[in-house]
């Protein structure tokens, strides 16, 4: 199986084109060549026509191409026709898209006044309770044939109107039916979505996309891949088009560098016709950093041609680092082997930033690059590396994006035989002026992010950021980001909908405060329970929106305390910590010298 031509040449996967409204009129075709549309969502109660439409239009205001709004019931359903209304009134054509979770009605009354409705298979007249049952084969084709009959109606109006739909799986809410076969996988995310496509195609019905979402940049990217290449399986009109986004990514420079890794991954492959960054912050402000993501994507994808190998160096299906001895990076520490990816800085940084560094300090670098004992390679160019002991990395000045020249590195040292640690570099050649800390920070976080997410990588530095300080941090943010190494508390953070049953952004600015000082803690931060428990599936801890002004404690997916006052919750989640052994007292900042 192939989720693209080649992973050394930029080719966009060519699709069928999706129509979502009235293109003459302010709608957008997604697919069949035509740019990347980008989306995003409202915050807001779906009752309150006022702010949805106000929401809206911020949205639009700054670039917003699709809007999405929450139904959870029927009744929010309907109000969406005044809200369309309203819109339409005021000159604003955007299309809007509802979101259905476990409600077939709210959808079949939805359909009528919105250009688009996503579906989630998860939970769209399926089960989600966490149950353990075997499934016959002739039991799993009743519930298809129950599923099927649930879900054809919408099929049939949304033919019928003219509308387009969004098949959206969810790593965090895939139903007790695909889990008891398949598992919490990307394999089972790929055969939810694809019996749904087939009941749509059954109808002969072809307006709609595919979405693969997960909070796990790493997850998100093998089932994107993985549906590609299960969809070039099934035929070639099988090629609908594809919305990208890392889901409950968080805020801030987390957020960030989650959605870069994972967005940016594949739209340097060829994927992804539609995305959404999804960011627990004022729904605008992910716009400008769709923006920003794909004015980098040319900077960084190989469209230059010029490779003639086709040759994966990674399973790209399934995760596993890359196989390498373990040997010193210096005289003090190790990589390679089953070490921690390790963090270099050049000579410049470390002279900023040793005399900042206190003994108990977890970002600090843990090489120079000058003084490292490395061999910098060609790999456009045959080379010679006699022993697997030599830490290895690309030379500087090759006119080649970073992760195709990487990539090809890993490929030719397979083909010698050679499993030599790689030193990768978030850039090759310099820019004329330095970056912007947001751009450099997307640059970064796209290659690093993306080799990593390959299996490639024992060590890393990051040049791109000017700031000594700030490419530190940013190495070890993108580190953590990708699942590598963990130095701080992690956090999984909705972006928010007319879902959300508190204010995530203050709710999580509270929670941080309190435990940002944890190590190695993974704590989910979930309005609802639409994601919220399947999300939480690596998490250690999560605080979940149960009922207004009512909180739901869980350990991984166990709920453990139910309807705690919002008041309350934040320390009872405290006391949970500390139930569960996880928790140490903030020590008292040093101040530094």
């Amino acid at each position: 199986m192939r989720y693209c031509e080649s992973p050394y040449l930029f080719q966009r996967r060519i699709t069928r084109p999706v129509v979502i409204g009235d293109p003459a009129r302010g709608g957008v075709i997604v697919g069949g060549g035509h740019p990347v549309v980008v989306q995003s969502m409202i915050t807001c109660d779906t009752m309150d026509t006022a702010a949805s439409v106000r929401q809206t239009l911020d949205l639009v205001a700054v670039g917003c191409q699709i809007v999405r709004i929450t139904a959870p019931t029927v009744k929010d359903a309907a109000n969406l026709e005044h809200i369309v209304a309203q819109l339409r009134r005021q000159g604003c054509q955007v299309p809007i898209v509802a979101d259905i979770h476990f409600k077939p009605d709210a959808a079949m009354e939805a359909v009528k006044w919105v250009e688009v409705i996503r579906v989630n298979p998860g939970n769209y007249a399926d089960s989600k309770k966490f149950a353990i049952k075997e499934y016959s084969d002739a039991q799993y084709d009743a519930e298809l044939k129950r599923i099927e009959e649930k879900f054809t109606p919408l099929v049939l109006e949304s033919l019928r109107l003219g509308r387009a739909m969004r098949i959206g799986t969810n790593h965090g809410s895939l139903s007790d039916r695909i889990m008891n076969r398949y598992g919490d996988t990307p394999l089972g995310m790929v055969e939810s979505a694809l019996e749904f496509a087939r009941i749509c195609r059954k109808q002969n019905f072809h307006n709609f996309k595919f979405s693969m979402k997960s909070s796990n940049p790493k997850v998100m990217i093998e089932c994107y891949r993985l549906l590609v290449a299960r969809l070039e399986q099934e035929g070639p009109d099988w090629n609908y088009p594809i919305h990208l986004g890392v889901t409950e990514a968080g805020e801030g420079e987390d957020g960030r560098i989650k959605s870069a890794i994972g967005i940016g991954s594949l739209l340097c492959d060829g994927l992804g016709d539609t995305i959404r960054v999804s960011l627990t912050e004022d729904s605008p402000r992910e716009i400008e950093v769709c923006g920003d993501l794909l004015a980098q994507i040319p900077l960084l994808a190989n469209a230059a041609g010029g490779i003639a190998d086709r040759e994966f160096a990674f399973d790209p299906f399934h995760f596993q680092r890359r196989t390498t001895p373990e040997i010193p990076l210096n005289d003090s520490l190790k990589c390679g082997g089953e070490q921690l990816l390790r963090v270099v800085v050049t000579r410049a940084t470390w002279e900023k930033v040793a005399p900042k560094i206190r003994p108990k300090d977890d970002v600090k670098p843990e090489a120079v690059y000058e003084d490292l004992n490395l061999a910098e390679l060609d790999p456009t160019v045959d080379f010679e590396i006699n022993c697997e002991t030599q830490l290895v990395t690309v030379k500087d000045g090759l006119h080649l994006p970073p992760v195709t020249a990487f990539r090809l590195l890993a490929a030719k040292l397979k083909r010698l035989g050679r499993n030599n640690p790689i030193l990768l570099k978030d850039c090759l050649c310099f820019e004329s002026a330095p970056l912007e800390p947001k751009i450099a920070l997307l640059r970064a976080s796209v290659v690093i992010g993306s080799l990593l997410a390959d299996g490639i990588g024992d060590a890393i530095l990051v040049r791109g950021e000017c700031g000594g300080g700030q490419s530190l941090r940013l190495a070890y943010n993108i580190l953590q980001a990708a699942g590598c190494r963990s130095f701080k508390t992690d956090y999984v953070a909705c972006p928010s909908c007319g879902r959300t049953l508190f204010n995530l952004q203050t709710v999580t600015a509270r929670i941080k405060a309190r435990t940002e000082h944890l190590k190695g803690v993974k704590i989910a931060i979930m309005g609802c329970i639409v994601n919220g428990p399947g999300e939480m599936a690596d998490a250690d801890f999560g605080y979940v929106g149960g009922a207004p002004n009512k909180i739901n404690l869980y350990v991984g997916k166990t709920p453990i305390k139910f309807n705690i006052p919002e008041a309350d919750a934040v320390e009872r989640l405290v006391d949970l910590i500390k139930e569960h052994g996880k928790w140490v007292e903030p020590e008292l900042q040093e101040t530094a010298p």
